[in-house]
């Protein structure tokens, strides 16, 4: 957690705000192209063999291929993978749910070279077509909810309800048959691609921990900070947003500064992470 805490003071800035709806816009622009010319996806995959060669643009391109075929069942699973996406980033944050969804997708990329590598050291130089696809990383946003939310109900069909813990059961039990099943190629991408699942949730970050009320808790400190945030001009005319009541620094004195509000003092007092326990409370004498 103290990585990924100096990640986000380091890069936060960079995060991708609603980034599922970015994800499914690149699954909606891959239906178009497959219904343009089904052939088109050839050139398309993520194929280290044709990378090497010089098809750079497949490092990003397989991200367009959707993890279906276009029906409306299709269709209400993307709806729904947008809602729980949508959950997820409020839940964590938008940092972290980028997070997320991106070492699932590096983890995948560094898969699909490994299984190259291997066949290649015998010799053998194998197309991977679509075994190395978003599928699984689609999945890994349900089951994180699921871990997040585990009591959380859904309606199957429409009328049937059920808890989404018992849904993401099954998943579990499709992805062992399908790794029991599947090739050597296709057990490095469920394992890869499910590579975030694996180190968020049982590596130890344990985001499910994280309590509704907690959440909220979080985010309603979140606006008030955000609401009460001045601008403070520093020595050299520079603009400031936080500024420690006791010692003056601001953000600009150290990239590792963190800065609150005291909810115990009387005011707005903003003070940095040394002075936040130790200073002494503001109370104004009432009359």
């Amino acid at each position: 957690m103290k990585l990924i805490d100096k990640l986000q003071r380091k890069f936060g800035r960079y995060a991708i705000p609603n980034l599922t709806m970015y994800i499914i816009i690149l699954y909606v622009v891959g239906y178009i192209l497959q219904l343009i010319q089904p052939s088109f996806v050839l050139y398309l995959t993520l194929e280290p063999a044709l990378i090497l060669q010089g098809q750079v643009w497949r490092l990003v391109t397989w991200l367009l291929i959707p993890p279906g075929r276009l029906d409306i069942f299709t269709i209400i699973m993307l709806s729904l993978y947008y809602s729980l996406g949508n959950t997820l980033e409020k839940t964590w944050g938008t940092f972290r749910y980028n997070l997320y969804i991106f070492s699932g997708v590096l983890a995948t990329m560094i898969g699909a070279f490994i299984i190259y590598g291997i066949f290649a050291a015998q010799g053998v130089e194998p197309l991977l077509g679509t075994t190395f696809s978003t599928y699984y990383i689609s999945l890994s946003i349900f089951l994180a909810f699921a871990a997040s939310y585990p009591n959380m109900q859904l309606y199957l069909y429409f009328i049937i309800p059920i808890k989404i813990k018992w849904l993401a059961l099954l998943d579990g039990v499709y992805l062992l048959f399908a790794f029991v099943s599947s090739n050597w190629a296709g057990r490095v991408a469920i394992i890869a691609s499910l590579f975030n699942f694996l180190v968020f949730f049982l590596g130890g970050v344990q985001y499910w921990r994280v309590s509704p009320s907690e959440i909220r808790r979080k985010q309603k400190f979140k606006k008030q900070v955000s609401s009460n945030t001045r601008s403070y001009p520093n020595k050299n005319n520079q603009v400031t947003k936080h500024k420690c009541a006791i010692c003056g620094r601001t953000e600009l004195d150290g990239d590792d500064l963190e800065f609150r509000f005291c909810s115990k003092c009387d005011g707005n007092y903003e003070y940095c992470q040394d002075h936040l326990f130790t200073h002494e409370h503001v109370h104004h004498d009432k009359k």
